[in-house]
């Protein structure tokens, strides 16, 4: 991990810790999660006889996004057999935030034939699309390749990353899944970015009106909702992903959030 993504996220480091796996700190670059896949990857392809690499997202060479979006599948798959059994139709609506994008990809991929339900990815702007501190690649981002794959980064006129900026570590990334950019092409889904502080006042909102304290990730998506449903119809079925807690952003949250 990154050394700055693992004081972001020391609860998790603690986590993993416990359950017996080492942990160790990249410090080179900005400390995040781009650095921390080009150190594993080198460090895989240096001891390739006695190592195993494996991604947690859809990014990188190819088979990496199929398999993680075919382990992620079960996400969708399970919303639609809910769908039935709650609305007897499927959801008009899928919302997800977009980092690398594996959540919105396992929630997605059931319904990518299905036409008729919108899939909605956010991203994160940061501190404003127009301040260059942002991670919303499918919003400003050129295609490019990177950690072996081509899909949209954040990059200047030379190729060289742009680094990203996000409240949320796992929104920190300065690519997508190439799956995400084949869908914002052929326009199968939408991509919509919000800032840091948007995601704060839905993490308030939601822990205070559900009990449940989400992610910041999810944040971004909670977050989309006060743009997406005045232009909705009444009855509307909307599902969003709630891709993780957020007893691991608590420590970010305090240190944002004047309470």
């Amino acid at each position: 991990m990154g050394a700055q993504d693992m004081e972001r996220q020391a609860l998790n480091v603690f986590r993993m810790r416990l359950l017996g796996a080492e942990v160790r700190a990249v410090h080179s670059g900005t400390a995040t999660l781009k650095d921390a896949t080009s150190e594993a990857i080198r460090d895989w392809v240096t001891n390739v006889e006695t190592t195993l690499y494996i991604l947690g997202s859809v990014c990188g060479p190819h088979p990496y996004p199929m398999m993680v979006r075919e382990f992620q599948a079960v996400i969708g798959r399970e919303t639609r057999r809910q769908a039935m059994e709650k609305w007897g139709g499927k959801p008009d609506v899928l919302l997800a935030c977009v980092g690398g994008g594996s959540n919105a990809m396992g929630l997605f991929h059931e319904f990518v034939d299905d036409r008729d339900v919108r899939m909605i990815g956010v991203e994160a702007a940061g501190l404003g699309l127009e301040s260059g501190k942002h991670a919303a690649t499918l919003t400003k981002g050129e295609v490019g390749v990177l950690h072996g794959a081509m899909s949209y980064l954040l990059q200047d006129e030379e190729g060289q990353i742009i680094e990203p900026h996000s409240i949320s570590a796992g929104l920190d990334y300065p690519g997508v899944g190439p799956e995400h950019s084949f869908l914002k092409d052929i326009g199968s889904a939408e991509y919509y970015s919000i800032t840091d502080e948007e995601a704060l006042e839905a993490f308030k909102r939601l822990s205070r009106l559900e009990g449940i304290i989400p992610a910041l990730e999810t944040s971004h998506a909670l977050a989309y909702l006060e743009e997406l449903c005045p232009t909705l119809p009444n009855g509307a079925k909307v599902v969003i992903n709630c891709s993780g807690r957020g007893d691991k952003d608590v420590q970010t949250a305090y240190t944002h959030l004047q309470m």
